[in-house]
């Protein structure tokens, strides 16, 4: 529905259109802030937000019914392209319903060419979605019912554009809160890690595609539907391809990304991860480089917020959210800035020993970060395994094996528990492996280990992988961190550098963050590769290292924190992975399906992630969407490499029945990629659109 424009009408008077840092800080503290008592809230399914370009943004809004020119309230905004209407529904609708009461609007948008919005959508974190934002967060801090200070929140797309727009200083904005995001659209998100190519951008492309173009709602829009899915249809770009054509840090990825100037962000923010998920490096550099107020969380889960946590336990978040933003949205002390500046959840065990119960671990603090009780140990990678003094220096080969890093399958593990990483006894068989001895007593690591490897390559091209497991005394060997990189990209990702056969140098390779306790008599195993597949597209040749033993070590970000941990703040969910597992919609079981190697060699990788139709509750919407991915090799063969993916999504109503089928397939040679691409569109049987593209496009050293 519409407001009046009763409704909106601009407040004249009580609004407190800054809520400046420095009158915060001027504040007398509150003794013992306690949440407010919940009220009634108000639901209005669509309101239109007018773009001084003449398109208007869809959103959903929660509302105290209090809420009015003599009672304003602060706005929480969360601004995504994934369809407030129907597939975001039930998400949005259990945090509006939680969060709204304690007094604040919630407000969910519809970026351009998404869901109800008008306009097309070209692209990922677009200056035209930061713009957008912009003016919406200027409308928001408008309305009577706001008391002029917004707030920004959100996980993945939301977390990535809650930090981008923080960049660009809006007025009403007085702080964020980022979920499983990143500050480096190139080396933090899902397309290259470390220069190498991922699986996980040709997924998120094929998916992604269906994102641009999947049509708005008539109950919303009324019969223009059909005409603004065509407009989102006809200009649909070959995203993949766009993505491969830019495979260095250059203006494409650094638009939108904050670290090319963290001092641009000058609110307060609030960041947030886990550590089975794949943005988690984010989390240490933004506490490190971003000076403002601010928290960090680093909890055992996956790509999810802290309430929904798989792995668990999770956290009961609602009341950490409502504090946050009543301290910066509402001007009230509730001294969430005196604890720590970062909580974190220690493992002892890793998700992958005990799914679906939660990690056995414990929640440790730290006053703020980079934490001086935090010091690096270094242990050798030494000849007969690690050690804390060096032996004498031995050259030991490390041949490229394609099908090296099946126990490490995905970059973005989700799915629970077939991208839980097993037992990595198998590929650690077939690496260059360095154990310590059995340890006298517990080590606990918090942070990124860092490996400084002296290497040769015989090859130009060639890539370095990591593993850093726990080798328990019974044998079996659990994945706790692991990096990739390009050795051309040794000295950065701008402008990589070829190296030169049979020159030694010295490579720095970070892995990632990590809260771990490695336990008494258990080993510390460090195993590298020249391949990570099926998780990285393999280097152009094949590839044999030399890596030099003695010279070449481990920094371990060993923590020292003592038993007396202070407890904390925010309720503890139990048993969230056993409950979410329990939970998911019958038929919608991802499996895996490996087979070969075949007559020629090849080993074929195939997961299937079905999705059987559920009804959209309140609105009636049946969807379904299903996808197929496949990965294949033959051992020695670089190029002989195949990745594709195929996503389908369907909305039924009624007489109401888009459907959309997206594709995408990438093969090789050593000179030149190839990507082909297509997106088809049906209104019930019959087609509407369809386009495929096969492109070529020049390896630049990846």
């Amino acid at each position: 529905m519409e407001f009046s424009r009763r409704q909106f009408m601009r407040a004249t008077g009580a609004s407190i259109a800054a809520v400046s840092l420095p009158a915060l800080a001027a504040k007398m503290k509150s003794e013992g802030w306690r949440p407010p008592a919940k009220e009634p809230i108000v639901v209005f399914e669509n309101v239109w937000i007018p773009l001084t370009n003449g398109l208007k943004l869809g959103m959903r809004l929660w509302l105290p019914k209090s809420a009015g020119h003599l009672s304003p309230v602060p706005v929480v905004l969360e601004y995504l392209p994934y369809r407030k209407r129907d597939l975001m529904r039930s998400r949005d609708d259990e945090w509006g319903g939680s969060f709204a009461p304690y007094g604040f609007a919630y407000a969910r948008v519809d970026i351009r060419g998404t869901g109800s919005s008008d306009g097309v959508l070209l692209g990922e974190y677009l200056q035209s979605e930061q713009d957008d934002a912009v003016e919406v967060i200027a409308w928001l801090a408008r309305q009577p019912w706001c008391n002029g200070a917004v707030g920004m929140r959100g996980i993945s797309w939301g977390g990535f554009n809650s930090l981008q727009v923080a960049a660009r200083e809006p007025p009403a904005l007085k702080g964020i809160m980022t979920h499983c995001a990143t500050d480096n659209r190139y080396a933090g998100d899902c397309h290259y890690q470390g220069g190498t190519l991922l699986f996980d951008g040709l997924e998120w492309g094929a998916e992604f595609k269906n994102v641009m173009v999947t049509p708005p709602d008539p109950a919303i829009v009324g019969e223009r539907w059909k005409d603004m899915w065509l407009q989102r249809l006809k200009p649909t770009p070959a995203v993949v391809a766009q993505w491969l054509s830019h495979q260095t840090y250059d203006a494409f990825w650094q638009q939108g990304s904050v670290a090319t100037n963290y001092s641009s962000i000058k609110c307060p923010m609030y960041a947030v991860d886990g550590q089975v998920d794949s943005y988690r490096d984010f989390l240490p550099r933004v506490l490190s480089n971003i000076e403002v107020p601010r928290k960090g969380l680093f909890g055992p889960w996956t790509h999810l917020y802290p309430q929904d946590a798989d792995p668990g336990p999770g956290l009961d978040w609602v009341l950490e959210e409502v504090r946050w933003w009543t301290q910066w949205l509402k001007g009230t002390e509730t001294g969430i800035m005196d604890g720590p500046m970062l909580w974190s959840y220690m493992e002892t065990r890793t998700p992958s020993e005990v799914w679906p119960k939660d990690v056995p671990g414990r929640w440790v603090a730290e006053k703020e970060w980079p934490s001086p009780g935090i010091a690096s140990r270094k242990l050798f990678l030494n000849t007969h395994g690690l050690g804390e003094v060096r032996t004498p220096a031995r050259r030991v080969p490390c041949r490229s094996q394609e099908t090296v890093g099946l126990t490490l399958r995905e970059w973005y593990p989700y799915d629970m528990p077939v991208d839980l990483p097993p037992d990595q006894t198998p590929d650690d068989k077939r690496s260059v492996l360095f154990d310590s001895g059995p340890l006298d007593q517990d080590l606990e690591i918090l942070g990124n280990p860092i490996l400084m490897v002296r290497l040769a390559s015989d090859q130009p091209v060639a890539h370095l992988a990591v593993r850093i497991n726990e080798v328990l005394p019974s044998g079996e060997s659990w994945y706790v961190s692991y990096g990739l990189l390009n050795l051309t990209h040794r000295n950065g990702d701008e402008h990589p550098e070829p190296m030169t056969p049979g020159k030694e140098y010295d490579i720095k390779l970070m892995g990632k963050m990590a809260a771990h306790r490695f336990k008494k008599g258990s080993r510390i195993r460090v195993a590298l590769t020249e391949s990570l597949w099926p998780m990285a597209w393999p280097s152009p040749r094949p590839v044999t290292l030399t890596i030099v033993t003695g010279e070449s070590y481990m920094l371990l970000p060993v923590r020292a924190g003592g038993p007396q941990e202070p407890p904390i703040p925010i309720p503890l969910i139990r048993d969230a992975a056993k409950k979410r597992a329990m939970t998911h919609r019958a038929g919608r079981t991802p499996r895996v399906v490996r087979t070969g190697p075949d007559s020629t060699g090849r080993i074929t990788v195939v997961k299937y992630l079905p999705d059987p139709p559920w009804t959209v509750r309140g609105v009636g919407t049946v969807v379904s969407d299903a996808s197929v991915w496949t990965r294949s090799i033959r051992e020695g063969d670089p190029n002989s490499c195949e990745w594709s993916v195929e996503w389908t999504t369907e909305l039924k109503r009624g007489d109401w029945n888009p459907k959309l089928k997206a594709t995408v397939a990438l093969t090789s040679t050593a000179e030149h990629f190839r990507v082909r691409e297509s997106i088809a569109a049906w209104d019930g049987t019959t087609s509407v659109f369809e386009r495929s593209s096969d492109t070529p496009i020049k390896r630049n050293l990846v």
